[in-house]
Parts: structure tokens; sequence; C-alpha cells
């Protein structure tokens, strides 16, 4: 089970200001995406968040595509980014997470997840989702998120 804060709350999420990635924002106080990604989000003109990064070679696996830890990682933090109206701007963890590996993806190409909420009520949010490399599906997911109270 990974915990991760959830997106709605401010405490880490700083806007990006230079780069590829301008006008993104990031998560500053989750050291371990910081070192796996960095991963980006935002929300886009349709009202849909979206989570992205840009594959490099300390990405991939010894057959030179993406590691397939990678990608679920980056789904587990997009789970957040997906769920974030419907946290609240609470706080969960990641009861279950499930990816489908479609395609391989290369350094250089641009990552991005995008998804729906199928269902939020009391504690748990049901989420799935798509992660693509430039534009092509490379993974199906879906996740649980249950709420929770910090202490």
């Amino acid at each position: 089970m990974s915990e991760n804060e959830a997106v709605g709350s401010t405490g880490g999420l700083v806007p990006v200001t230079e780069g590829e990635f301008a006008g993104w924002q990031v998560w500053q106080s989750d050291a371990f995406e910081q070192r796996a990604g960095p991963f980006y989000e935002r929300v886009e003109e349709n009202g849909k968040p979206v989570s992205a990064f840009r594959a490099e070679p300390r990405h991939m696996n010894g057959a030179g595509f993406m590691h397939g830890g990678c990608l679920m990682t980056f789904a587990d933090g997009a789970l957040f980014t997906i769920a974030r109206e419907a946290m609240a701007g609470g706080h969960g963890v990641t009861m279950n997470l499930s990816g489908d590996f479609l395609d391989a993806v290369r350094a250089g190409e641009l990552v991005e997840a995008r998804g729906e909420v199928t269902r939020a009520g009391g504690k748990t949010i049901y989420v799935r989702g798509i992660v693509t490399a430039d534009g092509r599906p490379a993974l199906s997911f879906t996740g649980i998120i249950r709420k929770i109270s910090r202490r």
C-alpha cells in the first residue's frame, strides 16, 4: 500500500515556470516521485486532469524500454491526479493498482496519463486510466484509493 497526498491539497504542489513543462505543477514534497519522475500534472482546457513526464534513459530497463515499475509508479501517482475532485482536499492510500502493459515506451517519448473516477463514495474511490507514449496506448490501469485522515 503506498501513501500519496491528495492532489487537491497545496502541500508541496508547486508551479513549474521553466522548460518543457512550464505551466504544469509538480509535487516537491514527494521525494520518491521526484527521483522516479519527476511527474507533472495540470488540468486541461476541457477540465480533465492529465499527468505527464518525458521518458529518459534512466527510466529504461536492460532491453532499452521503459521499466514496468516506472510505468506503474507513474500510474500510481496519476490515480491521485485523476481523483483530485473526489479527494476533496483530503489524503489517501492506494489500496489496489492493476495494470496491463500494451506497448513499449522508448526514451524521448512524452508519457501521459488520463482517466476517470468510475465510482466515489464514502472513503473509497475507484479510478481507471490509460498511459500513452507519444499518443500510443502503453498501459491501461485501474486503482482503488482509500481516503484516510492524517494522524
